[in-house]
């Protein structure tokens, strides 16, 4: 497969889970940013902020040497002021769009740094780690909005 196929591929694959994870939540809206089942976890704000960072986190870790930043507690932290379903949506519509410009511009085939996360394997790897990250914060939210008495459209449909 050439490089500009892989590209695609990989875009394909990011977008298709924005995609998904835009039609499951679209449900929800500003006034359930700060909706939590119970303490001490995270509200849907939050969610959708974090699944921004993450994607970010991806594209940093792979493209510093010393790879993953581990620092989860920072991580979470980072989140606590998240009170904005729609600022968290822009967050993500950024990390999408941050993520499809990293892929197009690298090797996928060059190993991601060593370390515990992935260490050495190539950068192509992490789009299936964004994929899955994505859906399990979209599968939460779904119940999150089924809690809130909203039914989720399903994410595969028209």
């Amino acid at each position: 497969m050439s490089p500009e196929c892989q590209y695609y591929d990989f875009a394909n694959q990011l977008l298709s889970s924005k995609e998904f994870f835009e039609r499951s939540t679209r449900v929800l809206d500003e006034a359930d940013s700060g909706f939590r089942p119970q303490d001490g976890m995270m509200t849907v704000g939050q969610h959708v902020a974090h699944t921004a960072q993450t994607l970010d986190w991806f594209i940093e870790g792979a493209s510093r040497p010393e790879g993953f930043d581990l620092d989860f507690e920072k991580h979470a932290k980072a989140l606590d002021s998240m009170t904005s379903l729609s600022t968290a949506r822009q967050m993500l519509e950024t990390a999408y769009a941050n993520a499809i410009h990293f892929l197009r511009s690298q090797d996928l085939a060059r190993p991601l740094p060593p370390g515990p996360v992935m260490g050495g394997q190539p950068i192509s790897e992490i789009v299936w780690a964004m994929v899955e990250h994505t859906a399990h914060h979209r599968r939460a939210l779904t119940v999150y909005s089924r809690q809130l008495g909203k039914v989720p459209p399903m994410p595969y449909g028209g």
